[in-house]
């Protein structure tokens, strides 16, 4: 079947295209799902744009949508379902909750802001079944998850008993199959295993007080790892101390660390505070985002603040234990994981009026604008940690309107307003910005080479926005949404659901690791290895995945 777009300004920074500024307008052609050159051939069905905004289909590599915190969140914060209730008017009948949706809410609502893609990005092993399937339910979207490694005992025996580099990746090849996960995460570094230890706080250079293993030695070897077994995506990095003033010198020495080597680092924000003032809680975005900008090899996403009530959840429990006393409903779950890792979930309200909230808020926004290069910066407010992302319209308005942004500030906590220096910033992102951190730097930072762009070959996941000076209503109210050459949303609005697929990545590895594995899951799980691997058969109801395969490198 053979569908052609006719008449829209096409923005796909990929190709350098960028029609909103210079008006260029011109046609799209589908055929079977993908974009294809354009013909003169006869179209079976044709949509007029009449000048509308084109963009590949938006791709948020790290929201928290599935898996076994999100459940326990769910269950924890029943009154957020009781607020957004289900709606039977609707035509997929979908509410479920605005901090925590259901998987069938979070498929509509990802859809209706122009989202066609969406990875999961802390799934743990021992979990990774139940997250795949309810990433299946979850319609409209295309899904991948990063696998939690670093505190699992058999990697921390490993660095204790001074494993080899090519153990250590055998045994994160194996773990990337077994779970049929698309990257590697890494969640404090040695923390969470720590914790279970009786360790409170774990700097980049303080030993594990049981396997003597350092965060900086769980980086740097998984780092190693994941660059020799070619998986597209870096480390994806929760760093040492979220959360604490004075963690902007971990995150500096983090970015050091790498010595080179490609790394993310996932919701920067949080990771950004200095002790100045007398408050002893400063912004040192400006420090952060110097040092980004001098280090091509790191990209970041900035897990924006945004006010209003939310929930946390993270495998992270030695931070989560900490805020558990900031718990708003005061309620708060925390966890072990089997041998893996861990889970808090803790439900949380950012006000303005608080001087804390209002200068995370701040900080975030002085990430996303003084890290000069768009391609290494990703749009993220770490649903639902920093806040739902059904609030990225906002979000958007805040980048591209400095008048807007300013008048925002000038309504929050008088005292924060006096320790961000948000007011004296003049830059305003473009819509080519926009694209590129909501749609083609994911696709590049992913591997994704059929994503993230409107070129021949290119998956026809599209979104359509009519222009509008008000950028937040622009990207609130999606004009048509494609998902595979499908019309899925039209005027906002969920007309029909699609199933999407699911993104693994398959390194090569040493396969002799099998027999090492069937020892240690006999010996200290319970469960056979055969039967914690997942096939590619319970994938999709059958459906299987889309492998993304590596090109690894020599050791």
């Amino acid at each position: 079947m053979r569908l052609r777009l006719k008449g829209g300004r096409v923005l796909d920074p990929a190709h350098g295209e960028n029609g909103v500024a210079s008006g260029t307008v011109r046609d799209i052609e589908i055929e079977d799902g993908r974009v294809v050159a354009t013909t003169d051939l006869t179209a079976d069905a044709e949509y007029d744009l009449g000048g509308a905004v084109v963009m590949a289909g938006g791709i948020d590599l790290h929201s928290h949508i599935a898996g076994g915190k999100m459940n326990l969140a769910r269950l924890l914060m029943q009154e957020d379902r009781r607020a957004f209730p289900e709606m039977p008017g609707n035509f997929c009948g979908c509410g479920g909750g605005r901090a925590v949706p259901t998987a069938h809410a979070t498929g509509c609502r990802y859809a209706e802001l122009g989202y066609t893609t969406v990875f999961e990005p802390a799934m743990v092993g021992a979990n990774a079944r139940g997250a795949h399937l309810e990433m299946a339910d979850i319609p409209n979207l295309d899904t991948g998850a990063y696998l939690v490694l670093g505190n699992d005992d058999y990697f921390q025996r490993l660095l204790a008993a001074g494993a080899g580099q090519e153990q250590v990746n055998a045994y994160v090849g194996w773990m990337i199959e077994a779970t049929q996960a698309f990257a590697i995460k890494i969640v404090n570094p040695g923390g969470i295993n720590a914790f279970k230890f009786n360790a409170r706080k774990m700097d980049l250079d303080e030993a594990n007080p049981h396997y003597g293993v350092t965060p900086r030695k769980v980086l740097t070897t998984l780092i190693r790892a994941v660059t020799e077994l070619g998986i597209p995506h870096p480390i994806h990095l929760h760093g040492c101390n979220l959360g604490v003033p004075g963690n902007d010198d971990t995150t500096l020495a983090t970015i050091l660390a790498a010595e080179g080597r490609r790394l993310h680092l996932t919701h920067l924000q949080f990771h950004s505070y200095g002790t100045e003032g007398d408050k002893r809680f400063s912004s040192s975005a400006a420090r952060i985002a110097e040092m980004v900008n001098a280090n091509p090899n790191i990209s970041v996403d900035v897990g924006q603040v945004m006010f209003g009530q939310t929930v946390t959840a993270s495998a992270d429990y030695m931070s989560q234990y900490r805020n558990r006393g900031l718990a708003s409903p005061k309620k708060s779950i925390g966890m072990d994981i089997e041998l893996d890792a861990a889970c808090g979930v803790v439900p949380f309200e950012y006000t303005d009026k608080s001087f804390v909230n209002a200068l995370q808020w701040a900080i975030g926004l002085e990430l996303f604008l003084l890290v000069e290069d768009p391609w290494r910066i990703f749009l993220t407010t770490d649903h639902p940690n920093g806040g739902p992302f059904t609030t990225y319209p906002h979000l958007i308005r805040l980048l591209m309107d400095r008048d807007f942004r300013n008048a925002q500030l000038a309504t929050l906590n008088k005292a924060a307003q006096a320790h961000t220096l948000l007011a004296q910033i003049t830059r305003e992102y473009s819509l080519e910005e926009v694209a590129i951190l909501t749609r083609a730097a994911p696709a590049r930072i992913l591997g994704l080479t059929d994503k993230g762009h409107l070129g021949p070959g290119a998956v026809a996941d599209i979104a359509v926005h009519v222009e509008d000076a008000d950028r937040e209503a622009m990207f609130s109210t999606t004009h048509m949404v494609f998902k595979n050459g499908r019309l899925i949303v039209k005027d906002g609005v969920v007309v029909e659901l699609a199933q999407g697929t699911t993104h693994v990545a398959r390194p090569e590895f040493d396969r002799a690791v099998d027999k090492d594995m069937q020892l240690w899951f006999d010996e200290s799980v319970g469960l056979k290895s055969k039967h914690f691997r997942i096939a590619d058969g319970e994938l999709r109801g059958g459906a299987g995945p889309t492998i993304l395969k590596c090109e690894g490198v020599a050791s």
